[in-house]
């Protein structure tokens, strides 16, 4: 069983390309699902796949808060909250899940046939 950490994320298209924030309470496999196109929506159609921001937080409204905080931010700020910490844009899926196939920028693969560990 896994542990529930809320976190806020931001994805980007590839370096200063489309970005993505959201919001999960698992941020390994909301991360997957974006990476593999298993959710329809604003990711699968503009290919927005590689993780290059995170934060976590103790509880889900706060981070809830802080998500609708970073999106009513403007492009800078939040290219400026990446580069503090990922100057460079990498891939931070190895970071999260000790994965170092999948690099920056992301070829999504085909789903998986076998239910993954957290189904």
């Amino acid at each position: 069983m896994t542990t529930k950490q809320p976190a806020v994320y931001i994805l980007a298209s590839r370096l200063n390309g489309t970005l993505y924030t959201g919001v999960t309470s698992d941020l390994a496999r909301r991360i997957y699902e974006h990476r593999n196109n298993l959710a329809d929506g604003f990711t699968k159609r503009y290919g927005v796949h590689s993780l290059v921001y995170y934060e976590l937080h103790g509880d889900m409204s706060e981070a809830i808060h802080r998500e609708k905080q970073i999106k009513k931010w403007n492009r800078q700020w939040k290219v400026s909250l990446i580069e503090q910490g990922n100057p460079e844009w990498h891939d931070l899926w190895p970071e999260i899940t000790g994965n170092e196939e999948d690099g920056f920028p992301h070829t999504p693969k085909a789903p998986l046939t076998t239910p993954l560990a957290w189904e």
